[in-house]
């Protein structure tokens, strides 16, 4: 095989690889990088497979760690892959595939370097491998390039904001194009155009994603610390200087590069074969160096099929959004605050003409359809619901669209599927869901709107075929249903907040229950007054047994004194704080269920037609003290329709019992219904929202990046099973 590699356990002895690594330097100018960029490979997909690519070559990247120090090698194969990209949008432009070809594999190299230098380095061990100057010889860093890190992630910013991704179609009527399909006519038994239409989308594509991979590569030093960074290099680099200028044009292509959900292209459509008479395809045309590194590198095979998974997703659009996940989480910097997350804060819609604010350097516009489109259509991804959860909450101009939507439904229904997937998701993708329709249920027209879209035959819920129902009562039963799912298994106090908190907001607004709507609300009020009984038994026999007394009568539980609580153990302490926690809730879904009755009792029959069929849950409650006041009205609207049903005589069907309630409605005196301050609950982040976030997009980015490998091992931030 001699200089080339076509297998990964080849590759420690690589002579090119061994140079670069070794104990001499390497100019930049030295002809060795134009040989060791002539390679042709299918770039890595998956995790599996760059993790037998790092495997293979850690030998050659820690000798590099070890002497680059005093080489200053890495340093070089940065100023190669800087020079090369100087003309690069020219050469995209003019399908020039050299420049494109080696810039993009000098940049997956210094990619899978960087990995590992900043796995195994502190931020400030790094910046000196990116300082080395040359000590005798006519090329030298010098001044400029003090700040080589700074050039290049400016480089890579530049890289993705301004690199396009071509199609065949773009440039067939140029004369570089005619000539070159002409020049390859007869080598190819398919058509010309779209072969090498392909390979160029395909080199431009890769680019772009390898661009958007090391800067998240760059910013992984977070990874193996577990405190949060506040004080960073790069985050230094990426918010000041040289870099700053280009923030809204970052975010903004990584959303449209979201947005447009652009499949790669078929693996191995960029693959140079080798021709017989020696040479890479273009390299041969081009100047007819010698073979480089690799004829052909194959992870999955050249020209193998697609896997399924790949064709369905966009990993140059997954990569991107992750990539904004992690800058607009940054922590803001002492005397500025993170413009990623300013830029995502304020960004409008196409269609808004209205100025833009001057204290925001970082505002722009953007297709908010298009937005919102891709947001239903991505949902059940973790990084898409966390992103449509911080556009919600940090950006009013998105929230405002959102609502105004007359498709809610679209959005609505895949957050909905992701809570009654509950026990198939991780914890945090079921807060995002719950905390989005926490937020929505904000506002009042969306409560009203809910109720007015109906859908039919709900395929995803099993319980009970759902033929027609309106978007409200689905709402509510999945909502009762996430309640109960806590209950059972993670007794998540945070959880079950959040749930009553957005049942509480729309109840008010409640309109034509559904029927089993009406009953899963009294089922849940039926299942906490069981468990209310039976901890309030436990606690109660805890106490006698703390007393040593099984028979002498102990005041109610709520006028126990200190001194009965000194008795108690920690575990019965601990029964008394979940009894606490009951009553809460229990008093939250009464005022949830009065708030509709005093609302609009009149629009829903279903609900008063269920509180009369399990009145007798409701009697041990009237007198009870954190009951008694929400009580009154509960207790006035089932007497007053008991009144009513016991008139109307026995042996009532359902439809007469309804007709009966219909009518009642529009009877009962409303001024005798006591009047309680309205259910609203806002959600608001926690202090330090970041130590919540942080690692849990980092989560994200280790289980999601598209062909990115990080050692378990090496880990800090987050323990394997928090993702």
């Amino acid at each position: 095989m001699g200089a080339n590699s076509s297998s990964i356990s080849e590759l420690p002895e690589n002579e090119y690889l061994q140079k670069l690594s070794g104990s001499e330097p390497i100019s930049e100018n030295d002809p060795f990088w134009n040989q060791l960029l002539s390679f042709s490979f299918t770039t890595p997909t998956n995790s599996a497979d760059l993790k037998l690519l790092e495997e293979a070559t850690i030998s050659v990247c820690k000798s590099l760690v070890e002497k680059n120090p005093r080489t200053g090698n890495l340093g070089s194969l940065i100023k190669v892959f800087l020079s090369r990209t100087k003309e690069l949008k020219i050469s995209a432009e003019c399908q020039n595939h050299l420049f494109i070809w080696q810039a993009h594999n000098a940049l997956f190299i210094i990619c899978c370097l960087l990995k590992v230098f900043i796995s195994r380095m502190s931020e400030e061990e790094l910046q000196l491998h990116f300082t080395y100057e040359e000590k005798a010889g006519p090329s030298s860093y010098g001044a400029e390039c003090e700040d080589l890190i700074e050039e290049l992630l400016c480089c890579l910013i530049q890289l993705i904001v301004e690199i396009p991704l071509l199609y065949p179609c773009q440039h067939t009527d140029s004369n570089w194009w005619k000539w070159l399909c002409s020049w390859y006519r007869g080598r190819y038994s398919g058509g010309v155009t779209s072969a090498l239409g392909y390979a160029v989308r395909d080199i431009t594509y890769s680019i772009s994603l390898e661009a958007v991979t090391t800067l998240i590569v760059f910013l992984s030093c977070q990874l193996f610390h577990k405190e949060i960074l506040r004080e960073s290099i790069i985050h230094r680099y990426l918010m000041h200087g040289r870099c700053l200028p280009y923030t809204s044009r970052l975010v903004k292509t990584l959303l449209y590069n979201f947005i447009r959900q652009e499949r790669s292209p078929p693996p191995g459509a960029h693959v140079f074969q080798q021709q017989t008479d020696g040479g890479g395809l273009l390299y041969g045309i081009a100047s007819g160096v010698a073979t480089g590194l690799w004829t052909v590198f194959t992870l999955g095979g050249v020209g193998s099929k697609a896997s399924a998974q790949l064709e369905q997703c966009s990993p140059l659009a997954s990569q991107s959004l992750l990539l904004l996940l992690v800058l607009a989480n940054l922590t803001d910097a002492p005397d500025t605050p993170n413009p990623y997350r300013q830029a995502i804060m304020s960004f409008k819609n196409t269609q808004d003409n209205t100025a833009f604010s001057s204290s925001n350097p970082h505002a722009f516009q953007i297709n908010f359809n298009s937005l919102y489109t891709a947001l239903c259509e991505q949902q059940k991804s973790d990084q898409a619901t966390l992103l449509l959860y911080m556009l919600l909450h940090q950006n009013s101009n998105v929230r405002t669209y959102v609502l105004a939507r007359t498709d809610i439904e679209n959005l609505v229904l895949p957050i909905l599927e992701i809570l009654y997937h509950v026990e198939e998701r991780n914890s945090h993708h079921v807060y995002m869901a719950l905390i989005i329709l926490l937020i929505l249920t904000e506002d009042d027209g969306f409560n009203r709107s809910i109720h007015e879209v109906i859908l039919k035959n709900i395929t995803w819920y099993a319980e009970r075929v759902l033929t027609e129902i309106s978007l409200g009562s689905l709402l509510i039963l999945v909502v009762i249903r996430t309640i109960q799912y806590n209950m059972t298994r993670t007794r998540d106090k945070y959880l079950h907040t959040n749930c009553l908190a957005a049942l509480a907001n729309m109840s008010a607004q409640f309109r034509s229950l559904h029927q089993y709507a009406a009953q899963r609300i009294i089922s849940l009020f039926s299942l906490l007054s069981k468990k209310h009984n039976k901890v309030l038994e436990q606690a109660t026999q805890s106490l006698r047994g703390s007393l040593g007394s099984n028979d002498s009568p102990l005041p109610d539980y709520h006028f126990w004194e200190m001194s009965d609580c000194l008795h108690f153990s920690e575990t019965k302490l601990g029964q008394a704080q979940d009894l606490n926690v009951i009553e809460e809730v229990i008093r939250m879904m009464l005022e949830i269920i009065n708030s509709c009755l005093t609302n609009s009792l009149h629009h829903n029959p279903n609900l008063v037609y269920a509180l009369l069929y399990k009145r007798d849950l409701f009697e041990q409650f009237r007198t009870h003290p954190s009951f008694q006041d929400i009580m009154q009205n509960i207790d006035l609207v089932i007497s007053f329709f008991s009144s009513r049903l016991e008139q109307a005589g026995a042996e009532l069907s359902v439809e007469r019992v309804l007709e009966i309630i219909k009518q009642g409605a529009v009877a009962l005196p409303k001024d005798r219904l006591r009047k309680f301050p309205e259910l609203k609950f806002k959600y608001v982040e926690e202090e330090q929202p970041e130590e919540f976030f942080i690692p849990y997009v980092w989560s994200l980015v280790y289980n999601s990046a598209v062909a990115l490998y990080w050692n378990p091992r090496d880990i800090q931030l987050f323990t394997m099973d928090s993702g």
